[in-house]
């Protein structure tokens, strides 16, 4: 099961669902298709498998971290610290967690920016993203509730963009910066992301007033 689910997440990552049949998984794994339509009934069923495997994994270390993080900063939580612990937790999860991490993180990306893949994310990331949001609110407590929504919209926008790794950023830059370089992104996402919170919050709040 395990080779199987490897194989089409990394077909998935590659081809997108709609690019990818059952044949091609097992064709890759080097079985008859006959035991993928045993364990699996379509091709929706195994890409909602393939999404689901790693979801609970990602999803449950950051709400640790998230909570660990608020119990630790004795009842004054920062912006930075909060996306910290959202962001830093998942890229150090996908910079060390080998090939299969990382071709998840690039089926996360795309399938993100597409309808049936959003309502997935629903299913799979929505209470760890209304906790984020729930100590962003603390973070920022004359902050419109809106703009912590765009904040948020922001954020993990650059994040897929980030697990995406797509090398556009490589040949921008002339090679001086890496798609798979994690450990920069980390010294760089959760400061320049709580900067734009800061910058909404106080000029929507100067707009209001």
């Amino acid at each position: 099961m395990e080779q199987i689910l490897d194989a089409a997440e990394y077909l998935f990552s590659v081809h997108g669902l709609y690019g990818v049949t059952l044949k091609d998984v097992a064709q890759k794994v080097g079985v008859h298709h006959t035991l993928l339509n045993y364990y699996f009934t379509d091709k929706k069923t195994l890409f909602d498998a393939v999404i689901g495997r790693r979801a609970g994994v990602t999803s449950g270390l950051r709400m640790k971290a998230l909570d660990a993080y608020e119990a630790a900063c004795g009842g004054k939580p920062t912006v930075e610290g909060a996306l910290r612990a959202f962001l830093d937790t998942d890229l150090d999860l996908y910079s060390q967690g080998g090939e299969n991490w990382k071709n998840y993180g690039a089926l996360g990306a795309q399938v993100s920016n597409t309808t049936y893949g959003a309502e997935l994310f629903d299913l799979h990331f929505d209470p760890l993203v209304l906790r984020l949001v729930e100590i962003l609110k603390k973070a920022l407590p004359d902050c419109a509730e809106e703009d912590i929504f765009w904040g948020y919209h922001f954020v993990t926008g650059a994040l897929m963009l980030t697990l995406a790794r797509t090398g556009r950023i490589d040949r921008l830059s002339g090679g001086r910066c890496n798609s798979d370089d994690f450990e920069a992104v980390k010294d760089r996402m959760a400061g320049f992301m709580a900067a734009g919170f800061m910058s909404i919050c106080k000029t929507n709040k100067g707009a209001a007033g």
